[in-house]
């Protein structure tokens, strides 16, 4: 699914050069959830907008999903990132001006997609995240735990093969954050492969496995919090099915 062999990435200036990854070497297969720890400034950021397509690297191979994308121009890339990735963040990124149905909507639409395909995959998605009843509210009536949810339904309304979530529990009280992984799970367990950046311990024990990135490398991996072997977990290989998440508000 996601495979980086000795990606870098420096920033230059005139007198200045700052390598934020080096030699960075990360595999994720189809259907795992992987989550991605290590101090500030070690890379993850980083890490994550290379992933997604945000960002470009300096040297190195990428692949995702089989493609190698080091040489695509921004429309593939663009095309890449919206038909296979999907986003949640830690600010949730919701637009304040746009209830929820026209938050999840605004993505498909640069698909392109049919407006009858498009209501059925937002109802969907926020039906799928408990907030199906509130499709006409604004992000502004929601706590900070349902807007996290409005996030995932915008992601995972897009079929996205990759889900990659930045802090995603890290606005959130303990609770909320709970519910949120409990949500992660079940959309990973349908087939779709995570990938977290988090520096919560509880967070990323609940993952198949971690990756710590210190100084813009991979340091260590180690299995998830229940999988007593070190070695690395063999994920289900199989695809992202429909819908079927229910969860609470």
């Amino acid at each position: 699914m996601l495979h980086m062999h000795a990606v870098s990435k420096a920033f230059r200036t005139e007198l200045v050069e700052t390598h934020a990854l080096r030699a960075f070497d990360l595999n994720v297969a189809e259907g795992e959830f992987v989550a991605v720890t290590g101090p500030s400034g070690s890379g993850k950021t980083t890490f994550l907008n290379i992933a997604g397509l945000l960002e470009s690297f300096s040297d190195g191979r990428y692949e995702l999903d089989g493609e190698d994308v080091r040489g695509l121009g921004d429309d593939a890339r663009s095309r890449l990132r919206n038909q296979k990735i999907g986003f949640v963040f830690q600010s949730f990124n919701l637009i304040p001006d746009l209830n929820l149905f026209d938050n999840c909507d605004v993505p498909l639409r640069y698909r392109r997609l049919p407006a009858a395909e498009r209501k059925r995959r937002i109802e969907d998605a926020l039906g799928a995240v408990g907030l199906g009843s509130r499709l006409r509210h604004f992000p502004a009536q929601l706590s900070g735990g349902q807007q996290q949810r409005v996030a995932i339904a915008r992601a995972i309304a897009g079929s996205p093969r990759l889900l990659l979530a930045d802090e995603p529990t890290g606005n959130l009280d303990s609770q909320m954050a709970r519910g949120v992984m409990d949500l992660l799970e079940e959309i990973n367990a349908q087939g779709t492969t995570i990938v977290m950046v988090t520096h919560d311990p509880a967070m990323s024990a609940r993952a198949h496995r971690t990756v710590r990135i210190v100084d813009g490398r991979v340091s260590e991996a180690s299995a998830g919090a229940e999988d007593g072997d070190a070695a690395r977990v063999e994920p289900p290989a199989r695809a992202p099915a429909p819908l079927r998440i229910v969860a609470g508000a």
